[in-house]
């Protein structure tokens, strides 16, 4: 009896964390949709010329993004298929595709470590041509373009800010470290524990 509920226990595990691994593809997916076709991320890609990288970098991201997330949602299907099943074969394979997974984030972190500075480089060599453009000739068209890349960078900023500080706040807050929260209070010009509590 006890080997028998163990089994359904771990059965019950494996499809916990294939519905876990079946999520985190999906929202990978997500992610890589909105990012290349959300409005603040394309308008650099939009901007920039012919050559520039970042329009190579934005479709590269997107296409590495997706075909990541049909690899995690392929291999938590197959895992999943070979909980319920009990094949050997089906686990065989979900293995190869978490395999390749993690195979194709090796590249991916080395990318980001030898190119660490092409995507902000590129950003701003969009950035730079508009600037000029607008110094030199005050086109409404390109000060509209600037207008909307100041706005983006605004709003980015301002949204990336705001998540990371509420998160570690509200991490803190539920580990119960109050006095982290206290010095985190006293180095900011602003309370945000106040907002949390």
């Amino acid at each position: 009896m006890g080997l028998r509920c163990g089994m359904r226990t771990t059965k019950c595990q494996l499809l916990m964390t294939s519905l876990c691994v079946m999520l985190l593809g999906l929202s990978i997916a997500t992610l890589s949709t909105v990012t290349h076709y959300g409005l603040h991320f394309t308008l650099f890609s939009n901007i920039s010329l012919e050559s520039n990288g970042y329009r190579v970098i934005h479709h590269a991201a997107f296409y590495f993004g997706i075909c990541l997330s049909m690899t995690l949602i392929l291999a938590a299907l197959l895992s999943s298929a070979a909980t319920v099943r009990e094949s050997q074969r089906l686990t065989a394979m979900g293995f190869f595709c978490f395999a390749l997974a993690f195979l194709g984030l090796i590249p991916a972190a080395c990318w980001r470590y030898t190119h660490s500075t092409e995507v902000e480089e590129s950003m701003m060599d969009v950035y730079d041509l508009v600037y000029e453009e607008v110094r030199r000739n005050a086109s409404s068209f390109r000060r509209h373009e600037l207008t909307a890349i100041h706005e983006t960078v605004s709003f980015l900023s301002a949204l990336a800010e705001n998540l990371a500080l509420k998160y570690l706040l509200n991490g803190f807050s539920r580990l119960g470290l109050m006095p982290v929260l206290w010095l985190v209070d006293a180095a900011m010009p602003f309370s945000l524990g106040n907002q949390i509590l």
